[in-house]
């Protein structure tokens, strides 16, 4: 049996997760907002009182493989509705910029041009650009996978080199630095 499919998920109070049989979709409601999860077919999820249990079909190896992916995806869900996801982003480097207006964030990264980010209507976007500090891009929202897929995007546009350490990277993420050319003699 799965070790991290068998868990139980704890709902919090102002959390409603409902079960629908007929179409196997997933939804729970909270403070923060209603998200869905569809799952593949006989699955089940048993809610009772203020837990969650994900039971699989058989023992077969692709039904074992999704067992857990869907306990974590509705635990996801559980959290996200009731607290949110943050991830935050920071630009290193001289005369890296971020802003934002409304949901579309502006970059400049060094390049000749602007680079200009449309961010999804679900998250909540702020730039932060604070003396003797390195702009900072918050990301907030209640969807777990659309937040990491943004974040990484964003990411994407100017990877962290490893001589100098500069490029777009989550706060407190580890870059491992290479040594540069030694000096001739």
């Amino acid at each position: 049996m799965s070790r991290i499919g068998r868990l139980p998920i704890e709902v919090p109070k102002g959390v409603t997760c409902t079960f629908s049989e007929s179409n196997k979709k997933v939804t729970v409601k909270g403070p923060k907002g209603e998200l869905h999860q569809e799952l593949k077919a006989k699955f089940n999820v048993k809610v009772e009182n203020n837990s969650i249990e994900v039971s699989r079909p058989s023992d077969d190896k692709p039904d074992r493989a999704l067992h857990g992916l869907y306990r974590a995806l509705i635990a996801n869900m559980v959290i996200g509705v009731s607290q949110g996801y943050k991830e935050q982003l920071e630009l290193i480097g001289v005369g890296y910029k971020a802003s934002a207006q409304g949901n579309v964030l502006e970059l400049s990264l060094g390049y000749s041009h602007s680079v200009f980010v449309a961010i999804p209507s679900e998250l909540k976007l702020q730039a932060q650009q604070e003396k003797g500090s390195n702009p900072m891009i918050i990301l907030e929202g209640i969807d777990k996978q659309l937040l990491g897929q943004v974040a990484a995007k964003i990411k994407s546009l100017r990877k962290v080199e490893p001589y100098k350490g500069k490029g777009i990277r989550y706060v407190g993420e580890y870059v491992r630095r290479k040594a540069g050319k030694a000096a001739a003699k």
